[in-house]
């Protein structure tokens, strides 16, 4: 190649390198091919901290992405033809350059679609995350198997976890922007939820986010930290620890919480409501807190029976979880999570900021507190987290 074709060469690479700054939190790696008649010689780089591992003629260099374009720039001086394929998580790009002329494409990636047949007929949703596309994804959460069959004994999860992904999209959807959206997962366990949702966001909405995984169990963590390394998503950091104790001050747009036990729901909301989250998402589990606590001699007729006693200490709770959040200046909705014949536990309470506080919310919700005597834990940690306890 000549040199005019090596210059214009750069001036793929200078677009090449804005583009890596921004999306270094999903670059996978660069290949290049130099042509030399039939002759091929190949070299390829892989991410290692802020920059690359470089291999190229049997020697491996660690070096900053842009010197790595430099010495491909001018290696190419020595070849008649270049193709540098540089990929991010669900996009390539390829550079093809000769003695004539230099040109770039992009391509979709798509794993290898399933044939017909490979899997149960009970799959019948319309899917978000498409297991013709997301199979390397599915098989590291145990969706799917080796050999790219879904699961018959995790088809409801798969259900699930689709569902999630379809009921939180278009709020998430709305916060693609300039820079990135930070997701909290708190208690997030193996944390399959934010893998799917990374998977979702990153390589089929294009959003930049990245994922913060909070949780008290080491082992849930090193679990979540293994599948993190199997599919490469350096977009999420994981962190053994109570919520209450994270002291990083970045900006957290969204809060997740799911299946927390009792009180650790109100925890999640509280912080999210403290940090002014742009949308906060729960799906509480048990409700120990208010069936040991509350009393109302209206009801008291009722209440002697302890399974309504505890279904209504349920609604009551999230109940009260919703007013509170409209008082601190959301607007929420409680909606059906999934089918109450899968589990009794089932809803779904989604916060949208609107910056706007509810005076209206918290005057019922304080009456209902005087009402049952009660004290929720979603307020103590709120007044923790307000007046610097937390």
């Amino acid at each position: 190649m000549n040199k005019n074709m090596t210059d214009k060469l750069g001036f793929f690479f200078m677009g090449l390198i804005g583009r890596f700054n921004e999306n270094s939190s999903i670059y996978v790696g660069t290949e290049v091919i130099f042509t030399a008649g039939l002759k091929k010689f190949k070299g390829n780089a892989i991410p290692d901290g802020d920059g690359v591992a470089y291999n190229y003629n049997g020697v491996t260099r660690k070096m900053s992405f842009p010197d790595m374009l430099k010495d491909i720039q001018a290696e190419a001086l020595k070849y008649d033809a270049a193709n540098i394929i540089y990929e991010e998580r669900g996009t390539r790009l390829v550079i093809t350059a000769d003695g004539k002329n230099v040109n770039m494409a992009t391509e979709v990636l798509k794993d290898r679609e399933i044939k017909a047949g490979e899997t149960s007929t009970l799959l019948n949703r319309d899917y978000l995350v498409k297991s013709t596309e997301a199979q390397a994804l599915l098989k590291a959460i145990g969706i799917m198997s080796k050999d790219g069959k879904i699961k018959n004994n995790r088809i409801r999860k798969y259900n699930q976890i689709d569902h999630y992904v379809e009921l939180l999209a278009p709020e998430l959807s709305s916060l693609k922007r300039e820079g990135t959206v930070t997701i909290l997962d708190a208690g997030c366990g193996k944390s399959y939820l934010s893998f799917v949702l990374n998977y979702y966001l990153t390589e089929v909405k294009r959003m930049k986010c990245h994922f913060i995984g909070i949780d008290l169990s080491p082992a849930v963590i090193e679990a979540s930290k293994k599948i993190q390394s199997e599919l490469g998503y350096r977009n999420m950091e994981f962190h053994a620890m109570d919520i209450k104790d994270f002291r990083d001050g970045r900006k957290v747009d969204v809060v997740l919480s799911l299946h927390a036990c009792d009180t650790a729901t109100d925890m999640a909301l509280a912080f999210g409501a403290s940090r002014d989250a742009e949308y906060i998402v729960a799906v509480p589990c048990c409700h120990k807190e208010m069936l040991s606590t509350y009393r109302y001699e209206p009801f008291k007729g009722i209440m002697k029976h302890g399974i309504l006693k505890a279904r209504l200490a349920d609604t009551l709770t999230d109940g009260l979880r919703g007013l509170m959040l409209e008082a601190e200046g959301y607007e929420v909705s409680i909606v059906e999570y999934i089918s109450p014949l899968e589990t009794p536990k089932n809803l779904m309470i989604r916060a949208r900021r609107t910056g706007r506080k509810n005076a209206e919310s918290a005057m019922e919700a304080d009456s209902l507190i005087r009402a049952f005597g009660i004290y929720p834990s979603f307020r103590i940690y709120l007044d923790e987290y307000k007046y610097g306890d937390i």
